[in-house]
């Protein structure tokens, strides 16, 4: 299913699409809300420098706690690497040169798997802790 959910630039807060216009295939206009279903509801534009929302598209897929994970959140995996716990913070991303999501420098439902292929240690599945837009300094670590 596709879903997005959109970040009002103005009262930095999250909201649900109520509704989104597109002409020749782009985004263009917007209506959100915060229940999704015109409560409060804000409009504008989703394109642009004066746009009001950041439109960011569902995955498909979930966190360790089940919940959707979104263009521009944060993960967070852990590994014990020779008896230290380690924390990675990842954020999630639309990269159109490789026409998928990816986390970091991964694709992103390699983030989801249970090995770090590359350094062969066990780490935890990821969970959603934040987005970039109220959590950016959770990938300065």
């Amino acid at each position: 299913m596709i879903k997005f959910r959109a970040w009002d630039k103005i009262q930095n807060k999250m909201l649900l699409p109520d509704n989104i216009e597109f002409i020749h295939g782009q985004a263009y206009w917007a209506e959100a809300s915060t229940d999704g279903q015109d409560g409060y509801s804000n409009d504008g534009a989703v394109d642009g420098i004066d746009a009001l929302f950041k439109l960011e598209q569902f995955t498909g897929l979930k966190d360790v706690d089940g919940k959707d994970i979104y263009e521009g959140d944060i993960l967070a995996t852990s590994s014990m690497i020779y008896g230290k716990n380690i924390t990675d913070y990842l954020k999630v991303e639309c990269r159109e040169d490789y026409a998928g999501f990816y986390c970091g420098e991964k694709p992103l439902f390699a983030c989801l798997g249970e090995w770090d292929n590359d350094i062969k240690f066990p780490q935890t599945y990821p969970e959603i802790v934040g987005d970039i837009h109220r959590n950016a300094d959770l990938l300065e670590h």
